[in-house]
């Protein structure tokens, strides 16, 4: 996407990797668990600050991004590599970002989060495997952005589109309900709150 990484020391950078099983729910999904695994452990650090989930993983407060989530699918494995501002945040990126100390909160070292963020995700992994996808994507809608909010989705066609945010599908597409009334599933693309 022609973006630079940046990763000083203090910040937590890391990967898990999840091999699939037969019954899970289908692997793009893990996308929500990693967001809601890393909204709970940046809670458990930081209880104080106020953070909601951007569709699909992003982790804000204040409007600024505090985490970055990719996934990538390997065979029978997903790698979730995960990037959190603990203790510094890029500068100059034309959109807005944060981190923990920039926003008050004493950041832990990335050692101590580790085991925070570890023990989250096997949480929630644990719920979509035995649950399914319907009670990760209600526990996502509980701390992501309202319906309503108003976004502006870039496609990956280079197309952009804006409308108010109208939910989740079953399977976790983005519902964006556009200015004519009729609603379009975003299944990718950068989405940003306006």
């Amino acid at each position: 996407m022609g973006r630079d990484w940046q990763s000083p020391i203090g910040n937590f950078y890391g990967s898990i990797l999840v091999r699939l099983r037969p019954e899970d729910p289908l692997p793009p999904t893990l996308a929500f668990v990693a967001a809601l695994a890393v909204y709970d452990a940046l809670k458990e650090v930081a209880p104080q600050l106020d953070l909601l989930i951007k569709w699909p993983n992003d982790i804000l407060s204040g409007g600024a991004k505090i985490s970055g989530i990719l996934l990538e699918r390997r065979d029978d494995a997903v790698i979730i590599g995960m990037g959190i501002n603990l203790a510094f945040h890029p500068q100059g990126l034309g959109r807005p970002v944060t981190s923990l100390s920039a926003l008050g909160a004493s950041p832990p070292t990335p050692q101590e989060f580790q085991p925070i963020l570890a023990l989250s995700f096997s949480h929630w992994l644990g719920l979509w495997r035995a649950g399914g996808l319907p009670d990760i994507l209600a526990a996502w809608q509980a701390q992501a952005h309202a319906k309503g909010t108003p976004l502006s989705v870039h496609l990956p066609d280079g197309q952009s589109i804006e409308g108010v945010f109208d939910g989740l599908d079953v399977q976790g597409a983005l519902q964006l309900r556009l200015a004519d009334g009729a609603v379009r599933a975003i299944h990718a693309g950068d989405v940003f709150l306006i």
